[in-house]
């Protein structure tokens, strides 16, 4: 299932520890606090007690949205890269 999964964390270190996290789930960056990918059900709650133990008690947000096939097809979305090219 497809899935999106934005934080907003203050703390340095627990920011880079969950983005190691969300990357070694396999999920790509699409910004500093955003990342996107496929993840089964078990996955999404695996890496959700895994990030929900690193933040303990610190400050912190972290949204995980599964989205299924049919609404990901019918997202809309801009990607400009640095020479002014749109794909």
């Amino acid at each position: 299932m497809k899935v999106v999964l934005v934080y907003d964390i203050p703390h340095d270190g627990t920011r880079t520890k969950i983005a190691d996290f969300c990357l070694d789930y396999g999920l790509d960056r699409i910004q500093y606090s955003a990342f996107q990918g496929e993840l089964s059900r078990t996955y999404q709650e695996e890496l959700i007690l895994k990030i929900g133990k690193q933040l303990g008690k610190r400050e912190g947000k972290v949204h995980l949205f599964a989205i299924c096939d049919k609404d990901w097809a019918q997202r809309l979305e801009i990607v400009q890269i640095k020479d002014g090219d749109r794909y």
